[in-house]
């Protein structure tokens, strides 16, 4: 390639989603976490950069996404990619607006696209509104999420209103009619001074359509089917199996399953995953009150079982529960408690020996890499479209960082059966 595409995450587990897809269709894929170490490997493809900026004041989203641009331009990069989640998690604040704005003005771009599109996932856009699983955004379970509640359905309204310029739509006659189509309709779109223009995707063959029609930009945004695409256009979906090969869990050390995310799937494949293997429940009162000595219980308790299945500790909550915690100690203050702790146990259990962490949500796979001082990542196989196992760049340490609703049912024991020791 003569080109390096750059991306900036705005969270862990969305990082690793995009990079398992272009890793799938054949690019070569390092993975930073904040600025990572000072050089990446010259024949990579692209370089991704994690940050926890989903969720964050608008101020340190754009501050984190602005630096994340600039360590991208001194890694050599000259394209852009503002990955976000494929259900377009954010506020009428923010923050994707105000950080795709920024990012605009800092390349000296007016243009750009929204495609949050994954339709393997069952993310699909038409007409401008994104649905999940066929139903509608804001009558699917985002509408009561409990940081980014999704209240609209319509992405051309969502970015509207946390964005300063105008958005326009390419519609799917449009995608169907190919990347020559889309190039003229995103033109027209610009000469009517749009300045972001949204992409109807309904199959995952549609990627490479608009991966070939905005190759070119300076900066694109949307999800980690956009990422497909415009690695499969660049490749054809060659060179997977030996890029894959890198990011292969690694040979020895114990495992463990640490679930924070609620979300609908997680409560499924924690209920499923009860059945099989020794779980714990992490108690919100017990991480407000003594921190410090509940995680040391915790990684007791965890090093104390048997080694396969790996055990399992669990915050996860199905919505009425999740509700009476966050109603009686405040959200804020529940979900800092349980992430601190998390974020002990796994660097307790990674200094005995630990070497393979499978992990549920976007928030507690932050906090748990960035207690294991991990500095970046190869990316190696999917477990689940948008999951893959990574491997750190400088220590013997594999996780699987999933989105809450990522994956079937038997997520955590599928993940176990891609290493064999």
């Amino acid at each position: 390639m003569t080109q390096r595409l750059g991306v900036i995450a705005d969270d862990f587990t969305g990082a690793t989603d995009i990079a398992g897809f272009m890793v799938e269709n054949g690019w070569r894929v390092t993975q930073l976490i904040g600025h990572g170490p000072a050089e990446v490997p010259a024949d990579v493809d692209a370089v991704v950069i994690s940050l926890k900026s989903r969720s964050c004041a608008v101020e340190q989203a754009v501050a984190d996404s602005l630096a994340a641009l600039a360590r991208l331009k001194e890694l050599g990069c000259d394209r852009f990619f503002f990955k976000y989640c494929s259900t377009f998690d954010s506020t009428a604040e923010g923050n994707i607006g105000p950080v795709t704005d920024a990012l605009l003005a800092a390349l000296g771009e007016s243009f750009t696209v929204i495609c949050p599109a994954l339709p393997v996932n069952g993310r699909t856009v038409c007409h401008g509104n994104l649905f999940v699983n066929g139903v509608p955004l804001n009558e699917s379970g985002m509408k009561d999420h409990p940081v980014t509640p999704m209240r609209d359905a319509n992405l051309q309204r969502l970015m509207a209103a946390q964005a300063r310029g105008q958005v326009g739509l390419v519609d799917y006659n449009s995608v169907l009619a190919g990347p020559a189509a889309v190039r003229a309709r995103i033109e027209e779109l610009k000469a009517a001074g749009v300045n972001y223009a949204v992409l109807d995707t309904l199959t995952m063959a549609d990627l490479p359509v608009l991966g070939e029609a905005v190759s070119e930009l300076k900066l694109v945004t949307g999800g980690s089917g956009l990422g497909a695409g415009l690695a499969r256009v660049a490749t054809g979906g060659q060179g997977a199996a030996l890029a894959r090969e890198l990011g292969a869990p690694v040979a020895g050390g114990r495992a463990v399953v640490l679930s924070g995310s609620c979300s609908q799937m997680t409560n499924a494949q924690v209920a499923t995953y009860k059945q099989r293997a020794p779980h714990r429940l992490v108690e919100v009162a017990r991480c407000i009150e003594a921190p410090a000595a509940y995680a040391a219980e915790l990684a007791d308790w965890v090093a104390a079982q048997d080694s396969a299945p790996a055990p399992m500790l669990y915050a996860t909550q199905p919505a009425a529960e999740l509700a009476r915690i966050q109603a009686q100690y405040g959200a804020a203050r529940a979900s800092e408690a349980v992430e601190g702790v998390f974020a002990a146990v796994a660097a307790r259990l990674a200094g005995q020996g630990f070497g393979k962490f499978i992990v549920a949500g976007g928030e507690t796979s932050g906090i748990v890499t960035q207690a294991l001082a991990v500095t970046g990542f190869h990316i190696g196989p999917q477990i689940a479209p948008g999951v893959p196992w990574v491997r750190a760049l400088d220590k013997p340490l594999s996780l699987a960082l999933k989105s809450g609703n990522f994956g079937d049912e038997h997520f955590f024991s599928n993940a176990q059966e891609f290493y064999h020791d």
